[in-house]
């Protein structure tokens, strides 16, 4: 076997892993604001890391993450997190996914494309805006499908049927979404000619997928039903909501189809965005509706590999290359890895100084609620619930962030002893940064 297209990928993807791991580290010690999600996953994380079960108490106390989304892929960090308690932990693992990721999409096309275009393809896969996007948002579950689904997309383009069967099955493991996806893996198949293994994995895709989603997930979360199926649509039902902000809906398509030159269409393997984008509009959260967040993530491998098949069938897409690296070049100007270069990204935030204070004052094993603001800093030695989570029970400590326009209240103390009962004292009020410990 040829190593050169290896080293070459490996190299890229080393490169693309340390900015990855930059910005996000960067981000956390700036005290970034993002969403209560990677404090959620570090306290899944440190349930198996512990040998116990997911419990995510920012979702609600003794809340299994497996009811809230089934990632029992987790566990995979476990290891890690054992040796290396914190969230940075978990976000160095993301990063190294993603790493993976490029190292396999840009192996693949080297060897099928050449040298040159095979770089450039990597180059823009690496800073595509899917990618990028979820680096910025912290750690999700779904980065651990960007080299699952890189790694069963380059067993399509070279035609090893046997492997992409292996590497889309785990994709369910990842989230329950991805049931529809790998049904969708068996499609393909099927279209290029392998019927039983297509519909034999179209079937455990589609089997699979309704039992997760309607048997499992119930049983495990607290109310008995599947916690997300409210979003489908929301109160208006789902074709409603499919019309909401249509330009909007029709922009991301296009430009998650414009990255790759619009090379992707030319391969079958693109039908495997479908499912992806159908539950995304077909939700009645905005955010799932643009570029932004980490919605993205699992669509940049599956159009690159299929920018990468429609090359290797039409020659003459080749040239796909230069209009896929101009798009993501305009892209990238307000991206998190072009402030990789600007001083700003390394300085100290301006209430840095007292978010530290104030997370000392809180002794290891306490139990704290609080907003998002501090939250992904306090999860590691801590019990934490989210201020917003109906049920919690009394906590030791209560920490809001009230100049950071998250909706918290003005008044620690009045908050806490309104919702709780009992005697609440004021410890820290400087910086925007209010801190009450119950008596």
């Amino acid at each position: 076997m040829d190593r050169r297209p290896w080293v070459l990928a490996g190299l890229l993807g080393a490169v693309y892993g340390v900015a990855y791991g930059v910005i996000s580290l960067a981000r956390f010690d700036r005290f970034a604001l993002s969403s209560w999600d990677n404090a959620i996953f570090e306290q899944a994380v440190r349930g198996y890391a512990h040998f116990g079960a997911p419990t995510i108490d920012v979702r609600g106390a003794g809340f299994n993450q497996l009811g809230d989304h089934f990632s029992p892929i987790l566990v995979l960090i476990a290891p890690f997190y054992r040796l290396f308690p914190s969230a940075q932990t978990i976000l160095i693992a993301q990063a190294v996914l993603l790493a993976i990721s490029v190292a396999i999409i840009a192996a693949l096309a080297i060897r099928q494309l050449g040298t040159v275009i095979g770089v450039a393809i990597g180059v823009a896969y690496g800073a595509s805006f899917g990618l990028l996007a979820a680096v910025e948002v912290d750690f999700h579950e779904v980065a651990f499908a960007a080299p699952l689904l890189a790694l069963a997309g380059a067993a399509y383009v070279e035609r090893r049927f046997d492997a992409v069967v292996l590497w889309s099955l785990p994709l369910m493991l990842v989230k329950e979404e991805f049931g529809l996806t790998v049904a969708v893996i068996g499609g393909v198949l099927w279209l290029a000619g392998e019927h039983r293994r297509g519909a034999a994995l179209g079937a455990v895709g589609l089997v699979a997928g309704v039992f997760i989603v309607f048997v499992l997930m119930p049983s495990i979360a607290p109310d008995g039903s599947y916690t997300h199926a409210g979003s489908l649509g929301g109160d208006r039902g789902i074709l409603p909501t499919l019309f909401d902000e249509v330009d909007r809906k029709a922009a991301t398509v296009m430009l998650t189809v414009a990255v790759t030159g619009l090379a992707a269409l030319f391969s079958p393997w693109l039908l495997l965005v479908l499912p992806t984008f159908a539950w995304r509009f077909a939700g009645d959260n905005a955010y799932y509706w643009g570029t932004e967040w980490h919605y993205s993530l699992v669509l940049m491998p599956i159009v690159f590999v299929a920018m990468i098949d429609g090359m290797k069938r039409w020659s003459q897409l080749r040239w796909a290359t230069l209009p896929a690296l101009v798009v993501t070049g305009l892209m990238l100007v307000s991206s998190p890895l072009v402030a990789l270069f600007d001083s700003e990204t390394y300085a100290e935030s301006p209430r840095a100084e007292e978010a530290r204070e104030v997370l000392a004052l809180i002794p290891k094993g306490s139990s704290v609620e609080t907003d998002i603001g501090l939250m992904t800093h306090l999860t590691t030695d801590n019990t934490v619930y989210w201020l917003g989570t109906p049920g919690n029970p009394p906590p030791e400590y209560v920490l809001l962030d009230v100049e950071s326009n998250i909706g918290s209240p003005s008044d620690a103390v009045t908050y806490a002893q309104d919702k709780y009962g009992g005697t609440y004292e004021l410890l820290y009020g400087e910086g925007g940064y209010l801190l009450a410990h119950r008596l």
